[in-house]
């Protein structure tokens, strides 16, 4: 397999060539186009429980698309919904963690769960679970906006705003907070963070959806009786 990442940070577009017999699992609705020699096939990947599991804990869709490439390969190509950036990230032993939304396309040796994050979520606006992906290969994720790396060192904390995270490494610990005393966070626009403590690989996108939409929806013409 080979790949190429377009037109970033703003609008990315991920174009992956592959060889016969190769394949590539997608999100629904990710593949934006396909050469003809491009099979597709749709399927709850990991059973019914799985994909229902994937879907109503992790936010993503019950169906993952798995396109294999045909004798002579080919190339298919992917964007995500929102505006924004495509990483690709190497797995190898070590599984990472995804914030629901910025799960996109991996490889056929990555395995797509979720993973309960407890209580300490409860607040979150990502929600008490995380896209979990283990295993071995290459596994693409979107942004909005931007995406920012961090390699934090053992012991080493950072703190982000919950809209603004992508992924982890599962070495990395996380704790949810609010931003100040109850008062900064329910009118101060902070809200609640993420208290990350190395060691590991964390990557967090320069733009929240959140924001976008508390900025859009008051400008939106009301519903004419």
């Amino acid at each position: 397999m080979r790949y190429e990442i377009k037109y970033s940070p703003a609008f990315a577009l991920g174009v992956v060539q592959l060889e016969g017999g190769e394949a590539v699992r997608a999100e629904a609705g990710a593949m934006v186009s396909m050469s003809p020699t491009i099979q597709m096939q749709t399927e709850a990947r990991g059973g019914v429980f799985k994909g229902l599991k994937r879907s109503v804990l992790g936010g993503e869709s019950f169906f993952i698309n798995t396109f294999t490439a045909a004798a002579g390969g080919g190339e298919v190509t992917f964007a995500p919904a929102l505006p924004g950036d495509i990483i690709a990230l190497e797995i190898a032993g070590q599984s990472l963690l995804i914030q629901s939304g910025s799960y996109l396309v991996n490889t056929a040796g990555i395995e797509i769960d979720t993973k309960f994050g407890g209580g300490r979520t409860f607040f979150s606006s990502e929600g008490l679970f995380l896209i979990k992906a283990t295993g071995t290969g290459t596994i693409f994720l979107s942004s909005y906006g931007a995406v920012h790396q961090l390699d934090l060192a053992a012991g080493q904390q950072y703190i982000v705003d919950t809209g603004h995270m992508v992924a982890f490494d599962e070495s990395v610990t996380y704790e949810v907070t609010k931003a100040a005393g109850w008062k900064s966070t329910l009118f101060g626009g902070e809200g609640l963070v993420v208290r990350l403590t190395g060691p590991g690989r964390f990557y967090m996108q320069t733009r929240a959806p959140s924001s976008f939409l508390s900025w859009l929806i008051p400008k939106l013409p009301g519903r004419r009786e």
